[in-house]
């Protein structure tokens, strides 16, 4: 087999060995822990009342699949951003686009909530949806002016700044109780995700993906320059809006169900890519949707359970461990040109 192939493979291997590792530990553990033998007996009586099957039904599993559909879709955002704006710090986090879908989400359940109405899990996809873009075209609008990626990068962190400040704004001096609970939502978090959110998350999620995995050739055309991949009959205009609705959806999807999550769309994509050694499209869209799940319920299963019964919030957690690569990247990136 071709050293390459071997790594590909290996690398396949190893996401899925962890993904299914730490699936079975956010299962077994918790407030209750559930032994092998627990586990699976409350697996085989989820139509029972047990109190092992209950949590298992209603808390577990559906955070478990939440957090590894929302990680993935983070991470593959983030290679989206990256691949179009051609530098690997571009992600929703760093450009202000999960801030801006932040804004326009709270905006619009608090405006929902102070006339008794519920939004709906689609009401609150196409508010994060409509604020991702709203963020994305002020970032647009900067790049046409600002050329150094660096000041592009810094504009969209103040952006980030102001719609956070905003929301921290309205928040803090809403006075309904579910209003104020907003909060906790703002910070970052999979937990209170049900099953009808799970089912919408899944469909928007694979719909997604499964779009940018199609675009794998027109990608990695895109890489090799623009002028190449107009020679490769790459219709730019349209590939570059695919790209920024394909990322602003998946960082909508994640900021509508669980708030803005940091350095999860900076960082597990390069971790991929120093794993695969390469950045092919074909390979880096489904690696970075594996590793963009392990990545999140790794930093799940600390953030319920390092200082339980308290319960951290998930970007805390993700910045811990994220920030470090994408200072390492930086020095490496930075050694290469010295």
């Amino acid at each position: 087999m071709d050293p390459r192939n071997r790594r590909y493979l290996f690398g396949f291997c190893l996401l899925l060995f962890l993904l299914l590792l730490l699936n079975v530990l956010n299962l077994a553990i918790g407030s209750v822990r559930l032994s092998p033998g627990g586990l699976l007996a409350a697996l085989g009586g989820m139509g029972s009342m047990e109190t092992g099957a209950r949590i298992l039904l209603q808390l577990r599993l559906p955070r478990m699949i939440s957090a590894g559909l929302l990680g993935g879709a983070l991470a593959v955002s983030g290679f989206l951003l990256q691949t179009f704006f051609a530098n690997p710090i571009a992600g929703p986090f760093v450009l202000g686009i999960s801030s801006g879908a932040k804004l326009i989400v709270a905006l619009s359940m608090i405006f929902a909530l102070s006339r008794g109405v519920l939004l709906g899990s689609l009401a609150m996809i196409l508010a994060a949806f409509f604020g991702s873009l709203i963020a994305m075209g002020l970032i647009l609008l900067i790049s046409t002016r600002v050329k150094q990626m660096s000041l592009l990068v810094v504009c969209g962190v103040m952006i980030g700044y102001i719609c956070n400040a905003v929301t921290e704004l309205v928040v803090t001096f809403a006075d309904d109780a579910n209003i104020v609970n907003l909060h906790n939502w703002s910070m970052g978090s999979f937990s209170g995700i049900g099953w009808s959110s799970v089912r919408v998350i899944a469909v928007v999620t694979f719909l997604a993906v499964l779009l940018s995995f199609l675009l794998s050739k027109p990608m990695g055309a895109y890489q090799m320059g623009e002028g190449y991949a107009q020679s490769m009959g790459v219709d730019l205009k349209r590939f570059r809006l695919a790209l920024i609705l394909l990322s602003s959806i998946l960082s909508a999807c994640v900021t509508a169900f669980a708030g803005p999550i940091s350095f999860v769309g900076i960082a597990v994509p390069h971790l991929m890519k120093s794993l695969f050694r390469t950045a092919k499209p074909i390979l880096m869209v489904p690696a970075c949707f594996l590793g963009g799940a392990v990545f999140c319920l790794f930093c799940d299963l600390l953030a319920r359970t390092l200082f339980a019964p308290t319960e951290v919030s998930i970007s805390s957690v993700t910045a811990v461990f994220g920030a470090p690569v994408v200072i390492w990247m930086l020095l490496q990136r930075k050694g290469r040109r010295g």
